[in-house]
């Protein structure tokens, strides 16, 4: 059990996803890259795409997180392709579509690992007390829809009282709009700032992010 996170003092709990709550299966990256490469019909060595997938995925990551905004899904892809060399004008919304079904579909069979000891126990005893949970989360290749039915398939949706996604919202924490999109979902309005802990595992967007809007935080460090 987490027992170093204050349940006591606080009365509304965010928490990060990625990282957070849970990691990637170890062979879904993979998995994902070999699909992108025959799915586009890339003509590059599969090293060299993992390195591109890898390159803007922590790019559009780190320009979510400066920015504050949301750089869609497909459009991580279009800047993929082209950097491997694929025709863009080939390409439709129909087919990125095609693709994104695909890519959620091994998603969810090659599911991510819970990382978050006693996970199920933890929610049952925030909610035990009375208490509310919410899930938010930058997201880039996999977008919130994706999440919640991991969520729902993990039996944890139950314990939600509401998501966050930020291709959904379109801001990134550690925008303050997004801490304020967390304050303005919780039923209990009567509620101070403190009372609300956000946890993560990212100093900057999670711990910072939410300190500066005036939420509580906890700063989440896995052994992973």
């Amino acid at each position: 059990m987490k027992t170093d996170i204050d349940i006591q003092n606080h009365a509304h709990f965010s928490f990060d996803l990625w990282l957070t709550l849970i990691k990637s299966h170890p062979e879904f990256k993979t998995k994902r890259v070999e699909l992108f490469s025959s799915f586009f019909d890339v003509e590059k060595p599969i090293d060299e795409v993992a390195k591109v997938v890898k390159y803007y995925d922590d790019l559009c990551n780190t320009i979510n997180e400066v920015i504050g905004g949301n750089i869609d899904t497909y459009e991580i892809y279009l800047l993929i392709l082209n950097a491997l060399e694929v025709d863009l004008k080939e390409l439709n919304k129909d087919r990125l579509n095609e693709f994104y079904q695909k890519s959620e579909n091994l998603f969810l069979e090659y599911r991510p690992v819970v990382i978050f000891e006693n996970l199920h126990q933890f929610f049952d005893e925030i909610k035990n007390q009375g208490k509310t949970i919410n899930i938010l989360s930058n997201t880039g290749f996999i977008k919130g829809k994706t999440m919640r039915k991991f969520l729902i398939g993990e039996n944890l949706e139950q314990y939600i009282d509401f998501h966050i996604y930020s291709d959904e919202v379109r801001i990134s924490k550690p925008n303050p709009s997004v801490f304020q999109e967390v304050k303005n979902l919780i039923k209990n309005k009567d509620l101070n700032l403190n009372q609300i802990l956000h946890i993560g595992d990212n100093p900057i967007a999670d711990y910072k992010g939410a300190r500066d809007f005036g939420f509580n935080a906890h700063l989440l460090k896995h052994q992973i």
